[in-house]
């Protein structure tokens, strides 16, 4: 079987400004450039928090494998390791995009083409900061919005949502990303204030945390605001899981650390599950991947979340 010549970098980014979550402060994104062959290009970009392998797992790796690699050795990465799995799938697909060869795989890809635009949301600071920042990000004519709760106190946080939501245009959308940082009673608190309000909520992200699944279905069937899981379906195995436990409602998928996006593409087309495409705050080159799977895959009423670019 023929082999690609194979190489890679790991890299450092610090943040513009850190992120904040319910999961703590994130200051630097670190993740590794691959290159295959004479113009594959991929990007493995782990979130370990998040559910993905470590960096130093991805880098491991990259060590032990040899200077050519095999497009059996690809579809060979372990579960374990959906970054890498997501990294060196984009880059052999990017590399055969590129080569005019008699092996080309349309399977690969749907298109050779760029992905079409689609509608991107916008990430807020969290605290009062998203008070004025949704301003500027509205000029730029973002519509739909995210901001992230269960970082402080339930009542401070109420109150910044409510002149949030008397401040922000009525046709803007809002999306509440918990990140699992919720107890039940607050999530519950959280969604019947959504409910009542005639603010447009798109829906609260990931309201409790991996292990308590069973519970957000409950919730969700029991309020009108919609549910996304997130970090419940980081990965491919997680996501398929969910399905299969009767999970019906939004998946929010980031393909940068979800696995094989070929297995991805299969299940979702299989499935027409309701997705929500977003960013792992990767650099350009697994930012144009993700995207590829984002167009073709996300669901039209849905804007993807994309909308980073002030954090990098």
């Amino acid at each position: 079987m023929r082999g690609y010549r194979f190489d890679f970098r790991s890299y450092r980014r610090r943040f513009l400004q850190p992120l904040i979550t319910s999961h703590g402060v994130w200051h630097t994104r670190e993740g590794i450039i691959i290159y295959l062959g004479n113009c594959g290009w991929g990007e493995i970009a782990p979130i370990s928090w998040f559910g993905s392998e470590t960096l130093e797992q991805a880098l491991d790796f990259c060590r032990q494998l040899p200077a050519e690699v095999t497009e059996e050795m690809i579809f060979s990465v372990p579960d374990s390791l959906p970054a890498c799995q997501f990294g060196f799938e984009s880059a052999l697909t990017e590399m055969k995009r590129w080569r005019n060869q008699e092996d080309f795989n349309p399977s690969l890809t749907s298109s050779p083409l760029p992905p079409a635009p689609c509608p991107s949301a916008s990430l807020l600071p969290s605290g009062e900061a998203a008070l004025n920042q949704w301003k500027r990000l509205w000029k730029q004519g973002y519509r739909t919005f995210k901001w992230k709760i269960g970082v402080d106190a339930i009542a401070k946080e109420l109150q910044i949502f409510d002149l949030l939501t008397q401040n922000i245009p009525s046709t803007a959308k809002l999306r509440l990303d918990a990140n699992g940082g919720l107890s039940y009673e607050e999530a519950q608190r959280w969604l019947q204030i959504c409910d009542d309000i005639p603010a447009n909520i798109e829906f609260i992200e990931q309201p409790l945390p991996v292990g308590e699944f069973s519970a957000m279905l409950e919730l969700s069937n029991s309020f009108q605001t919609a549910i996304a899981l997130d970090e419940s379906v980081a990965t491919l195995p997680q996501l398929e899981k969910c399905w299969e436990q009767g999970w019906r409602g939004i998946f929010v998928i980031k393909p940068g650390i979800a696995g094989s996006p070929t297995r991805l593409r299969q299940f979702c087309q299989e499935n027409q599950i309701d997705a929500v495409f977003s960013s792992v705050f990767e650099t350009e080159i697994g930012r144009q991947a993700a995207l590829q799977l984002a167009a073709e895959l996300s669901s039209q009423n849905r804007a993807i979340g994309f909308g980073i670019n002030y954090f990098l």
